[in-house]
């Protein structure tokens, strides 16, 4: 049997209008057009699908299992149809962000919960990674898009500032640097630090910084996130660098100072990065709109 959707829809329109010729105008047919395609179909199947009568056409039992079938599987086409749609006008499916260390603990939990409320159909898969390596994977078409510091060298890449992210030191209290106004990394690199496991992708940032100033930190314990870090510095451990919005969130009275972190790669700004802002997907460029909002305003 070899009947396609044409066929069945075809059918139905002459079943449902009991005639053969209404139903080739429903199908947008001829008359000639339509006949011949009937009779294909029953040859097909082999059995008699209709009955011709003075005022029209009626279905024979066979007619009757068919209409039944081809209903079925034209619902299911187009719930297929409306399925897929939903993906390529970005309704539905997955969305694949990258994003540095900041953006991921500071930034975004927020932002993007309120997004994902308003698309209940879509679904965002998040990857830390430093600035530097989502500006490869973006400019090389691995990414769609990125959240990363101005910091880093962008290239031909389309850039918006989000969101202004500076890192900072926090210093227990009663260390004698704590009255500092600001320090560079220079000046303090031969005390303790507490910082964030390797793979952490700010982490990462750091201590490629420090070693392109041919300076070696010395970390006393290293967390698994933020609060760790600051809980660490608040008893007296040692120096941290985590972002100011980190460093106030955390803070308790009398727990430890802020200080500012006076080296260039440290007065940081969010920004989104893309090839080609026209060239985005639906919904990628919908959340980006949606991050940048507070920003443009």
């Amino acid at each position: 049997m070899r009947l396609d959707l044409a066929d069945l829809h075809l059918f139905l329109c002459i079943v449902d209008a009991g005639s053969i010729t209404q139903g080739a105008q429903r199908a947008h047919l001829t008359l000639a057009s339509a006949s011949e395609r009937l009779r294909s179909i029953e040859e097909d199947v082999g059995v008699k699908l209709l009955e011709r009568r003075p005022r029209g056409v009626v279905t024979t039992e066979a007619g009757d299992a068919l209409a039944q079938h081809a209903r079925l599987l034209l619902q299911q086409q187009a719930l297929m149809k409306d399925a897929l749609n939903a993906f390529v006008a970005g309704r539905r499916g997955t969305l694949r962000l990258d994003a540095n260390t900041a953006a991921l603990t500071e930034f975004l939990p927020e932002k993007l919960a309120h997004w994902l409320v308003r698309h209940p159909q879509l679904n965002v898969e998040l990857r830390e990674r430093t600035s530097v390596d989502i500006v490869k994977a973006v400019e090389a078409g691995f990414a769609e898009a990125g959240l990363i510091s101005d910091a880093v060298d962008t290239g031909d890449l389309q850039v918006r500032p989000v969101a202004p992210e500076p890192l900072v030191l926090i210093v227990p209290c009663g260390h004698p640097l704590a009255t500092s106004q600001g320090l560079a990394l220079r000046d303090v690199h031969r005390e303790p630090f507490v910082g964030l496991f390797p793979e952490s992708a700010l982490q990462e940032h750091i201590s490629e910084q420090a070693r392109i100033a041919g300076l070696e930190l010395s970390f006393r314990v290293r967390m698994k996130d933020f609060r760790g870090v600051c809980e660490m510095v608040a008893h007296g451990v040692g120096m941290g660098i985590v972002p100011a919005s980190v460093a106030l969130r955390q803070a308790r009275e009398g727990a430890y100072r802020s200080v500012p972190l006076a080296d260039a790669w440290a007065r940081r700004r969010l920004c989104v990065c893309v090839r080609d802002w026209d060239s985005l997907s639906v919904p990628v460029r919908d959340l980006l709109n949606h991050l940048l909002a507070d920003a443009e305003a």
